[in-house]
């Protein structure tokens, strides 16, 4: 079985990007055919082209859009590592980055004037994210040049404006009604807010837990002592936002889980401290669609992150993450409100990925076998 990718890195993800009818031509669910393509279930993914983490396990799958209001439509998958399963939940905004840049890329967009708007709807949120491509002269720059936190080198610059995402997954910004709420976990009454713009989100105070403001730079140990109990938020808060019935239900990729501080006021240069958990451990930089979350519920009166940022934001906000500072902006377009980042993205490989002729069943027996 041959099947034709290409990999891609959008902002500080790497994922393996697919056109849908060629998924198609193998004639297997995706549910066992991409942890098949990645190698899982294994924490190496060794016979797979996963990347063995959160940020380099997933696929986006495009598709030729059924109306003429949206330039391309796009599936995200995470791909699970220890287990042979897809997170069809929610979207990922760095791996939204790819999208745009394809479409170009292979001509399914001709590019106008000296910047080109791509009109993209995610599938997973139905979701409308307009993004916009640098193309001087009418074409894409020969050599990449734009540079983002995080990154070590350059990529195309991608803005992804969010249309009015509040409610995409739950049908409301605060799912619960509040603005805060307390989870019981770990013997322990934790304030929160649960928002949903984006992707949905539960942010926690990092006070809370008993970690610095002022050292940044010890929030990883402190939290990575605490993943138990903040997987028990996590899951608690999945209920409480209406996504399953009950705990054990609860997706690895949502709700996202969010740690927020006040920055020191020797530290002008951001409006709060962010650390989220992927996938149940601390993300090296940011999940996109978890900021668009997070610049909401700073505009939200009431929140805990409100309660650091205030009533004085402009019309951006400033997130110190592990990669550095992320700036997420705020833009109105007569009634409609687009909220978003800037990434950047490149084109890593185009290649053929080989699977043997039995994988797609190899991997159904595999499940049959565990869900036993």
């Amino acid at each position: 079985m041959k099947i034709q990718a290409q990999w891609m890195r959008g902002g500080t993800s790497k994922c393996w990007v697919f056109e849908a009818e060629h998924l198609q031509e193998a004639g297997t669910s995706l549910d066992v055919l991409l942890p098949r393509l990645f190698g899982s279930p294994d924490s190496r993914q060794i016979d797979g082209v996963g990347g063995a983490t959160s940020t380099t396990s997933k696929a986006v799958i495009l598709h030729r859009p059924v109306s003429d209001d949206v330039d391309v439509e796009y599936t995200f998958a995470q791909v699970g590592i220890e287990e042979a399963a897809v997170d069809w939940g929610s979207n990922c905004g760095n791996g939204s980055a790819v999208v745009g840049l394809y479409a170009i890329e292979q001509g399914w967009v001709p590019p106008t004037g000296d910047v080109t708007r791509i009109v993209t709807r995610n599938t997973n949120t139905n979701q409308i994210i307009v993004q916009r491509v640098p193309t001087p002269a009418g074409a894409l720059a020969a050599v990449p040049d734009a540079q983002m936190p995080g990154v070590p080198f350059p990529g195309y610059a991608v803005g992804l404006g969010f249309q009015d995402p509040a409610g995409k997954t739950t049908g409301s910004l605060l799912p619960t009604g509040a603005a805060t709420d307390t989870i019981t976990a770990g013997g322990t009454r934790w304030t929160v807010s649960m928002v949903d713009a984006g992707a949905p989100v539960v942010m926690v105070r990092a006070e809370e837990l008993g970690l610095d403001p002022a050292r940044y730079d010890s929030w990883r140990a402190g939290v990575e002592l605490q993943l138990d109990t903040l997987e028990l938020i996590r899951r608690q808060a999945a209920v409480r936002m209406g996504l399953v019935a009950t705990t054990a239900e609860a997706a690895r990729a949502i709700p996202k889980l969010a740690i927020v501080g006040a920055p020191t006021q020797a530290d002008p240069g951001c409006d709060a401290n962010v650390m989220m958990l992927s996938m149940g451990k601390p993300h090296p930089a940011l999940a996109i669609t978890g900021s668009i979350a997070l610049t909401l519920a700073a505009r939200t009166s009431g929140t805990v992150l409100h309660s650091i940022t205030g009533d004085s934001l402009g019309s951006t906000l400033r997130l110190r993450t592990p990669a550095g500072v992320i700036e997420t902006w705020s833009e109105e377009q007569g009634r409609t409100l687009l909220v978003g980042v800037d990434r950047t993205a490149r084109t890593i490989a185009t290649t053929i990925i080989h699977l043997p002729e039995d994988s797609g069943s190899a991997v159904a027996a595999s499940l049959a076998g565990a869900n036993r």
